[in-house]
């Protein structure tokens, strides 16, 4: 770990800790320490988010994992924070809650050949630590591999270690999907696939916010976004509901802004209208 005093929600770095796949945050939406997991070091993902906070993303796969490195890395962080002064050194005393293993990091992880493998292994890891069923093992994830046998597999897998999936849904259009995702995406197949995996693993959809040259998000895309979400209302868990907190690394970087807390709020009271629980994060 460098010599920072304390970690932040505003300063997720997956350098920090000095390790190639394990990095420590503290996370606004887990409500404290959460150890991330890295899979996709060479920075590439399968989609480009305009908000990404990734510096020099790239359209791609992750390289092959090294899984014994993977797995010294995550004994020794998780060492430090149950058994050493990791917490005192730099976490500040409201946060010092050892919330869940995510897996983050700088790309899609489901993408990453070794994910179920890694699954696994983390299991094993945490029952090592007498944590396994006491925090969370979260996915985030975009969502888009979520109709591939191994994938599926996997995700009762982390349904089994008291998993979660964080399940990616920014927009309710093609094209709204296409400006802020830069992907070509049928919502409908993105719906199933959601639906999939909800169908084994608790599943809370995440979504972005912000404001694009100035101006939130128009009415017709909001609409059209409820409209996808509230098909999927019955299956899911509920929704985290953030705003822009990360400096982009993308080109459209300086186009984008916060909204106004009011407004993250009113959408959250809207989505609450149709029936969903809702956690919204400034």
């Amino acid at each position: 770990m460098n010599s920072q005093k304390f970690l932040t929600t505003t300063d997720h770095n997956r350098d920090v800790s000095g390790m190639k796949y394990i990095y420590p945050v503290v996370s606004r939406r887990a409500g404290g320490v959460s150890i991330g997991i890295n899979l996709n070091t060479n920075s590439a993902c399968n989609w480009r988010c305009i908000y990404c906070s990734v510096p020099n993303l790239t359209r791609g796969t992750p390289p092959p994992i090294k899984i014994d490195l993977l797995a010294h890395e995550l004994r020794t962080l998780l060492h430090d924070v149950v058994h050493g002064d990791f917490m005192q050194k730099y976490v500040a005393e409201a946060d010092r809650h050892l919330m869940d293993i995510a897996f983050s990091g700088n790309g899609e992880p489901t993408s990453a050949k070794e994910f179920p493998q890694i699954i696994l292994l983390v299991e094993q890891i945490l029952a090592e630590f007498n944590l396994l069923g006491k925090i969370k093992i979260r996915l985030i994830t975009n969502g888009s591999l979520m109709d591939k046998p191994a994938v599926l597999e996997s995700i009762k897998d982390l349904a089994r270690c008291n998993g979660e999936v964080w399940f990616k849904v920014d927009a309710g259009s093609k094209e709204a999907i296409a400006r802020i995702n830069d992907v070509n995406l049928n919502p409908l197949s993105h719906l199933e696939r959601l639906k999939k995996c909800a169908a084994l693993c608790p599943t809370f959809i995440q979504t972005c916010m912000f404001e694009f040259n100035g101006s939130p998000p128009n009415e017709t895309d909001i609409a059209d976004y409820l409209t996808l979400i509230e098909q999927a209302k019955s299956q899911i868990k509920g929704v985290h509901l953030y705003g822009f907190a990360r400096e982009s690394f993308q080109p459209e970087a300086i186009k984008i802004s916060r909204l106004p807390a009011e407004w993250l709020e009113n959408l959250g009271t809207r989505l609450r209208a149709i029936g969903l629980t809702v956690f919204v994060s400034h």
